[in-house]
């Protein structure tokens, strides 16, 4: 990484393989994992002379993933120009935290009051005057940026998201395919190319041999696969994205497979979390 240069990082900031974790095999050594193939840029820049208390403690506390022009990075770090939260909204976020964005209990009062004006654009000269500290970091990190194209998809070729099988007793890959899919790429008779997409969640591996996972981001679908070829067995529409480890349990003599699913990282999608199970078929 060179200062005043950003950098391109592949894979991204989120993977590769990701937080959602892997499912294993421990009679065969196969492991089963699900991963991110896209890009990111980041870089170093020094940290200029600041004009008010506000906008130093936004390049320091807030830049990383907002930006240091507040226009974020969507979905992931939404931008902050022209927000439609509240004061009182933007204070709460800061003091409890929201998705993957942590809390900011240590800031002052007086501290908050001159954030949160710079945040908003604020006009009062009262708020914008604060004087700023002068020990300060020399560099700032220039925050997380997705390599995209001018229509917002990765920037890379595809597939984007991939599910992987792999023999740990010799380090080699028994199969790779494409998970998951944009809905607005999908054209008829592309059944074959799937570009796959971001995913965040992983898979599990039933005893009776099924290869469970939900994870992608966009088309919001829960799948099982043949864990021998990774041929698709059957797939369900989620109500939400199911960015999260499904879980397995015997409930009355049946076997279900429940997986949690909200939209909080597609929050261009309609708000909303649920719980959902499927009963598998009775032998």
């Amino acid at each position: 990484m060179r200062l005043g240069r950003e950098t391109l990082a592949f894979p991204g900031f989120d993977g590769g393989a990701e937080w959602g974790g892997q499912a294993a095999d421990l009679k065969t050594g196969i492991l089963y994992l699900n991963a991110n193939d896209v890009a990111w840029t980041g870089g170093l820049v020094e940290n200029h002379k600041v004009a008010s208390l506000g906008e130093g403690l936004y390049l320091d506390n807030c830049a990383t993933c907002h930006g240091g022009d507040r226009k974020g990075s969507p979905p992931a770090f939404p931008s902050l120009v022209d927000s439609k939260l509240t004061e009182a909204e933007m204070a709460d976020v800061l003091w409890s935290g929201r998705g993957r964005m942590p809390t900011f209990r240590g800031l002052l009062a007086g501290d908050l009051k001159a954030l949160l004006a710079f945040v908003r654009g604020s006009t009062d000269k009262t708020e914008l005057a604060a004087p700023a500290s002068d020990d300060r970091p020399s560099y700032r990190f220039t925050g997380y940026r997705k390599f995209l194209d001018p229509d917002g998809y990765p920037a890379v070729a595809p597939p984007w998201g991939t599910l992987s099988a792999i023999d740990l007793n010799n380090g080699t890959y028994l199969w790779r395919i494409p998970l998951g899919e944009y809905p607005a790429l999908k054209y008829p008779g592309w059944a074959d190319k799937s570009t796959g997409s971001e995913n965040y969640g992983g898979p599990i591996l039933t005893a009776g041999g099924v290869l469970f996972i939900g994870a992608t981001l966009y088309d919001k679908k829960i799948r099982a696969f043949d864990p021998r070829n990774g041929k698709l067995l059957w797939d369900a529409q989620l109500p939400y994205a199911g960015n999260a480890t499904p879980i397995t349990y015997m409930a009355g003599g049946r076997q279900y497979v429940l997986i949690q699913a909200d939209n909080a990282r597609d929050r261009k999608a309609e708000q909303g979390a649920a719980y959902v199970a499927f009963a598998l078929p009775s032998r």
